[in-house]
Formats: C-alpha cells, structure tokens, sequence
C-alpha cells in the first residue's frame, strides 16, 4: 500500500512487538545504558544534534543494528529521512519511499514493530525488498517512535546480515524509541521555541527600519510589512528578513 493510501487515528501509541516476537531477552545493565543516553540527549546543543545522537546510540545500544535512520512523515504524506548513521540508510529509505511499501512504513502507519529477518526471502515487500539487497542491506528492524496529529515517526535499524535481529533487538529498541521520543520532542519545542524568538526579533528589526524610515508607529509599521507579504505572497518573516538585509522593500515581488 502506498504511503498516501494508507490512514489511521491520532491516537496511536508506541508500536506493538512484531509477529516474530517471542518475548525472550534482556539485557543486562539496560536501564543504566539508557539512563546514560537519555542524559546525553537532553545535552545536545539543538534537534539536528539531538537526531544524530539517537541514531549514533541505537547502533551502539541495539544488538544486531549496524546502521540507524529516523524517519519523519509530515501530515501522513510528506516522507523524509531527518537522520542516518550513513549514507546506505538514506539509500534504502529512498527505495521504501519510491516503491510506497517496506518495513518503515508499516511501523509508522500500523503501530507495530516490524522486523525483517531476511530480503532474500521476504515476500511482504519484493519491489523493495530487491532495491534492499542491491544496495547491501539485509535485515531491518522497524519502530514506530511517535505520533502527532499528522506528523509520525519512526526509529528503523539495519544490518547487512540475514537474522541480524532478535527478541533482545526489540526489547532494547523498544525502550530505547520511548527515550528516544521523549527527547526529540523536548529539541522540537526548544527548536520552535528558539525559531519563534528569531522571527520576532526579525521583525521587530524591521518594524523598526520602517519607524525611522517613513516617521509611522509601530502598528502602521507593521500594517506595511503585512500588507507587503499579502502582496507578495511571502511570509510575513521572510519580509522582515529581506528588509532587514537589503534595507529594500519596494523590490519584493509576487512569487
């Protein structure tokens, strides 16, 4: 089923163990490993580095994963690789977004783990499961990660091994996501937050340009750059910025 066919509640929770679950394994000093990455998350100095602390520790947490990615899906329809431990997963990941099928995307869509034990026998997917083995890649384990409004996400982990996963990988991954989702939305609300600071500076910048420029208030400053970006049909912050580098803003155009 391709990704922009495919339809569920807001309300969806972590993914549920995969088919192949047996509920063995444990790892040993687990909760310690974790508590120790989730530190370091909260530490990183934005969301970019935040992604790529996530998928740096579920290849050093996970048994079995060799490479990791993080994939986000914006309003159930807009695909992306946000991070990748190295360049074959955003390879792989292409292939699952062009074919409309593969393990990430029944994670993310579903609400279950998914784990793919062997591409060469695997015949949920073959479209992609062949663009897999071409590209080197021979086992995928799949987590849902979050789910917000439209916005989902999903933790998958990959291996040039047949059989690479196990009931271990899932426990640990399993734990490992919920971590992992506490702290890429805790980087995304300082990221917005930090964005938002930003765009008003910019246009308190701007307002201010104008003031000066024509003798007008602060309201009718802001009347004017409104006015413009409605004209334009650019946002009202990327005026701001324009004029704030140019010093211009008669040259702004209809896009």
């Amino acid at each position: 089923m391709a990704a922009s066919e495919r339809n569920d509640d807001d309300r969806g929770v972590q993914g549920r163990p995969s088919a192949d679950y047996t509920g063995q394994g444990h790892g040993d000093g687990l909760a310690q490993t974790l508590s120790d990455m989730a530190r370091s998350l909260q530490n990183e100095n934005s969301l970019e580095d935040t992604l790529d602390g996530i998928v740096w520790a579920a290849v050093h947490t996970v048994p079995g994963a060799e490479h990791a990615g993080l994939t986000v899906v914006r309003g159930r329809r807009e695909v992306t690789t946000r991070a990748a431990s190295h360049d074959v997963v955003r390879r792989v990941d292409r292939a699952q977004y062009e074919t409309g099928q593969g393990p990430c995307l029944d994670a993310v869509y579903e609400k279950q783990t998914v784990r793919l034990s062997d591409m060469a026998t695997e015949d949920r997917w073959p479209d992609f499961t062949r663009q897999a083995l071409e590209r080197g890649v021979r086992s995928m384990l799949s987590f849902q990660l979050y789910v917000r409004q439209d916005d989902l996400g999903a933790l998958n982990l990959y291996s040039p091994k047949a059989d690479a996963f196990d009931d271990e990988s899932e426990n640990v991954g399993l734990l490992l996501a919920a971590h992992a989702a506490i702290a890429m939305a805790g980087a995304q609300k300082e990221h917005d937050l930090s964005l938002a600071i930003s765009m008003r500076d910019v246009i308190g910048q701007a307002k201010g340009i104008l003031m000066e420029r024509y003798k007008i208030t602060g309201d009718q400053a802001f009347q004017l750059l409104a006015r413009t970006s409605q004209r334009a049909n650019i946002k009202l912050a990327e005026v701001a910025r324009y004029l704030v580098e140019t010093g211009d803003l008669t040259s702004i155009r209809k896009s």
